[in-house]
């Protein structure tokens, strides 16, 4: 296992083994690394090439992509610039290792980062899966998503992402040109069986072609 460092993020990167597979881009939760969700991105996607940064953030010692103020009330000043910091991660890698824009599959706060990604950089994302994301910016950018495909998945029992927050996260992403597709599933904050079987499917339905965007 190799870390490599490009843009000032720690990651590590698995080629592809299927070039009709996208790539995917993997971004954990707090306190997760650049290995948790290797795992998963090789479950919903056999043969995509994964790229997986570690959160370049420290709360008290655990990674995470951007700082927050309380749990819920993130520092949007750092989401913007973190958000950037991530983008211009994501343009180094794809000339580095030969990359087609990737599909974000992100859990809590990766998944916060990547929907902040898209609203304020839409073109370095072709498209996101979601896993218990949030609203991250109080007010929605002026953005174009083009149609990109976006599977928001939800708790209706989780204890940190409000359900009407969650909702309005995909109001916000759908008023941008965003195709949303939000799953509000009988679980709490982790993810479940139905979770990984739902984001494998849509992977596969939406981007079966290799249709992802430049």
């Amino acid at each position: 296992m190799t870390i490599h460092t490009l843009a000032g993020f720690h990651h590590r990167f698995e080629p592809g083994a299927d070039s009709a597979a996208p790539p995917l881009l993997l971004l954990h939760g707090t306190g997760g690394d650049e290995n948790d969700l290797i795992g998963l991105g090789r479950a919903l996607s056999p043969g995509s090439a994964l790229l997986s940064p570690r959160g370049p953030v420290l709360e008290s010692g655990m990674p995470r992509f951007f700082r927050r103020l309380a749990e819920g009330v993130f520092d949007e000043a750092d989401v913007r610039r973190r958000a950037g910091d991530l983008a211009a991660f994501v343009a180094q890698a794809r000339a580095e290792y030969g990359l087609a824009a990737p599909v974000a599959v992100g859990f809590s706060n990766g998944a916060n980062i990547a929907a902040a990604t898209l609203l304020l950089h839409p073109e370095t994302l072709a498209g996101a899966v979601l896993l218990r994301a949030m609203v991250p910016l109080s007010e929605r950018p002026s953005v174009v998503l083009g149609g990109r495909p976006v599977l928001l998945l939800s708790g209706a029992l989780d204890p940190i992402v409000p359900t009407d927050n969650a909702a309005r996260l995909a109001d916000d992403l759908q008023a941008a040109g965003a195709e949303v597709t939000h799953t509000v599933q009988p679980a709490g904050h982790n993810l479940s069986q139905a979770d990984l079987a739902a984001a494998a499917d849509w992977l596969s339905r939406r981007f079966a072609q290799g249709a992802t965007l430049a």
